[in-house]
């Protein structure tokens, strides 16, 4: 019998399940899904070289920005949030 051979705690009578989805922890780390759906992120170019930057540049980038709806799509998709 394969419990003879396999005798690893596993039960082979019952039905197997599919593995669960991993979150992608990259992405998890870099959006934020709010309540309404929209995939927030943080705007680019806040941390360095600011001197060279415009006051009204770094002050518009303090503000979060939200993706596309394609793009939302898949980031959803990759944060188990669809």
């Amino acid at each position: 019998m394969l419990r003879d051979w396999f005798d690893d705690g596993r039960n082979f009578d019952q039905e197997s399940t599919m593995p669960k989805m991993k979150t992608h922890k990259a992405a998890a780390k870099r959006f934020k899904v709010t309540k309404s759906g929209k995939v927030k992120y943080r705007r680019q170019g806040r941390n360095h070289i600011l001197t060279n930057k415009s006051r009204k540049r770094k002050r518009q980038n303090r503000r979060p920005a939200y993706l596309n709806s394609t793009d939302a799509k898949r980031v959803k998709q990759i944060l188990n949030q669809h």
